[in-house]
């Protein structure tokens, strides 16, 4: 029994030395440096498959045990992190630990309103928020915009800045980012479109943003917007009524909803709203400004994410009979 005991005891500080070994044992870092980006609500295990990827580390599940042994993975913040130079397991999880990155980050999601946007600005503890007391009429005059509507006119990614930057750079970065976004788009778009003006195919952006989630039907989606337009037939697309509702929308739309006349109720309305309705993401504007050719005029949520497209009302009447009035009597 005490050989037995002996041999566990050896196994054990052999398996504790090759762990120091190993967590101490410079790793393959690039000769220039490296970068590694840490997103929101990244897990370890996420990390450390990066780093593999990238060839830093040759063992990734060891990274993820070293972490959950040290508590390292119950903590770790977004940013970007630099590593110049030999470093260990045990060097990366420390940089980690201390929570604070190169650079922070903020990310704005695609499919978000401004107000949205001001809200996550707002609540992050990286920035300094100089602007937090703005209006949105004086933060657009401080940005050089006075009278300007900011909904739609910045751009979701992740942005990263140093610690304790203003709330009003990175304001500014998104806003900066929109336009440039937008000019290339506008520069290559399909001729004869509905719209006249960079900012209209911004707003058709914004709408295809929001009515479909599923990349291979924003095309489809931008063609029978396109095609309505064309025709001067209503839009008819929910989610600019649900916009026009504003605080009065509570998570269903009803009947009465679509008849209540506001100025983004494009089922009372021809044309495209006034302003975009939440800020479109690279896809959407270049889905406005290159939709499908197609002489689709309705479409129908299939409820698997993706939609149905009809080009004449009896094919829509027989999608929305097999697609929502079959499901809602099942």
């Amino acid at each position: 029994m005490k050989r037995f005991s002996g041999i566990v005891l050896l196994i054990l500080l052999c398996a504790v030395g090759w762990l120091g070994w190993t967590a101490l044992m410079p790793l393959a870092m690039p000769d220039g440096g490296y970068r590694l980006l840490v997103g929101p609500n990244r897990t370890m295990k996420q990390i450390a498959r990066a780093l593999a990827q990238d060839g830093a580390i040759r063992n990734q599940q060891m990274l993820v045990a070293l972490a959950r042994l040290s508590g390292a993975d119950r903590r770790i913040k977004a940013g970007l992190y630099r590593f110049q130079g030999p470093q260990s397991l045990l060097d990366v999880l420390e940089r980690l630990k201390e929570g604070r990155p190169d650079e922070a980050s903020l990310t704005v999601i695609e499919g978000w309103t401004f107000r949205q946007f001001r809200q996550a600005v707002a609540r992050s503890p990286d920035l300094s928020h100089g602007a937090k007391a703005l209006d949105d009429a004086e933060l657009m005059r401080e940005l050089g915009l006075p009278g300007a509507n900011p909904e739609g006119l910045f751009f979701p990614s992740t942005y990263l800045f140093t610690p304790g930057a203003s709330d009003m750079d990175l304001y500014r970065l998104a806003f900066d980012k929109m336009q440039r976004q937008l000019e290339a788009a506008w520069t290559a778009r399909k001729p004869n479109l509905p719209y006249h003006t960079p900012y209209e195919m911004l707003t058709m952006a914004s709408l295809i943003e929001k009515e479909t989630a599923s990349e291979a039907d924003r095309g489809m989606v931008a063609s029978v917007f396109v095609n309505r337009l064309r025709l001067g037939m209503r839009l008819q697309t929910d989610p600019s009524v649900i916009y026009g509702m504003g605080d009065g929308y509570q998570g269903n739309i009803g009947k009465a909803d679509l008849r209540r006349d506001t100025p983004y109720n494009t089922y009372t309305r021809a044309g495209l709203t006034p302003t975009p309705i939440a800020l479109p993401s690279k896809a959407a504007l270049y889905a406005a400004a290159q939709p499908a050719e197609s002489t689709a005029l309705y479409f129908v949520a299939r409820g698997d994410g993706s939609s149905q497209f009809s080009s004449t009302l009896d094919e829509h009447n027989q999608a929305v009979r097999k697609y929502i009035l079959k499901k809602g009597q099942q």
